[in-house]
């Protein structure tokens, strides 16, 4: 796991504004470092920052209802390992920036002991490099990656992979494929954990193999790439929410190490739905109204058909702002609008 806990946070440039994200920064990821079933930890960085949401940490173990992980090939990590340390402070910071009380029960990792755990990893192993070498040595892009599943999908998945129940993996908006969170969108998978009998919600932390990536629009019913040169999905090449990994891909470029365990309040998914925001809005904001007059001054009227059918569409509750927001970004470009929205604040601070 060094190369997601070396790394550190990934950071998100500046909004210019809260319809158009800036792309965030994006590390390239290292040598993929073969899980070592001895050291698992061995290139962590102890200065890691700490949290100030350490307060909400149980001190409680997470006693016998977790057992049925144990069989699985799962360890759970103490509270002075580091890589646990590590985990519980950065979910903890994500999650604590929308202001969501939750306490960690239990971190758990695989130890990769039986023989199909330790074929899986290899595999895992062999494609990033392939994935690696089709692309002429550019790197494979392997990234950690969030997945929320209920407590009886854990141990079915570490014992014999993804895609074990034959019932859809989603319901179908960006293809059909497993999505997974991005490590810095932790709330994106956090909200949909199903709470078990116990009251507890379970996350896989798994790395993913992205390769190159394509934008795979909203309601695509696509399942695989669309040619040979790209290898996953995201729902935006600027700044991904999700990423799409293809049915054919799930079990040779997705492995799961980490299952964070924890306790959240019941109306969990309500809290989160919108964001809390960590500092005051300070660039301008243009209501849809006013952009589509702007817009229409500029854009052929196709264009314009288009983006006037998905805000009539967001309108009706077919879709949530934040998509409605990517398919007029899809259609004008970033460019576009952010001069709009900038020259719109101008005229209105009187400039």
């Amino acid at each position: 796991m060094s190369d997601y806990m070396h790394q550190g946070q990934s950071s998100t440039a500046h909004n210019v504004t809260s319809e158009a994200v800036a792309p965030e920064s994006t590390h390239p990821a290292a040598e993929l470092n073969y899980p070592d079933l001895n050291h698992p930890m061995e290139n962590q960085d102890p200065d890691s920052s700490l949290s100030d949401c350490e307060s909400v940490v149980s001190s409680a173990r997470s006693g016998t209802s977790l057992m049925p992980f144990i069989s699985s090939g799962l360890t759970e990590l103490g509270e002075g390992d580091r890589a646990c340390r590590i985990i519980k402070d950065r979910f903890l910071s994500w999650l604590g920036t929308h202001g969501v009380d939750v306490t960690v029960v239990a971190i758990h990792q695989s130890s990769f002991s039986s023989v199909s755990a330790r074929a899986r990893a290899q595999v895992f192993q062999v494609c990033s490099h392939a994935v690696q070498a089709k692309g002429s040595g550019d790197a494979a892009n392997v990234r950690y990656a969030w997945y929320a599943v209920s407590r009886e999908e854990i141990s079915k998945i570490f014992s014999y992979g993804f895609g074990f129940t034959g019932k859809p993996q989603n319901s179908g908006l960006y293809g059909h494929g497993l999505y997974f969170a991005p490590e810095n969108h932790l709330i994106e998978s956090a909200k949909f954990a199903p709470m078990d009998r116990d009251g507890l919600r379970h996350l896989l932390l798994c790395r993913v193999i992205l390769g190159k990536s394509e934008l795979i629009n909203f309601g695509s019913q696509q399942s695989h790439p669309s040619s040979e040169q790209y290898d996953s999905g995201v729902d935006d090449l600027l700044s991904p929410t999700r990423y799409i990994v293809w049915n054919t891909h799930i079990n040779t470029h997705v492995l799961p190490e980490y299952v964070i365990s924890f306790r959240a309040p019941c109306y969990f998914r309500e809290l989160v739905r919108t964001p809390k925001k960590s500092r005051e809005q300070t660039s301008p904001r243009v209501s849809f109204r006013i952009l589509i007059v702007e817009l229409s001054k500029i854009l052929p009227p196709s264009d314009m058909k288009l983006i006037v059918k998905h805000y009539k569409d967001h309108m009706r509750g077919k879709f949530s702002r934040r998509v409605l927001v990517q398919k007029v970004r899809q259609i004008t470009g970033d460019s576009l609008l952010i001069g709009i929205i900038k020259d719109f604040g101008t005229k209105q601070s009187g400039a």
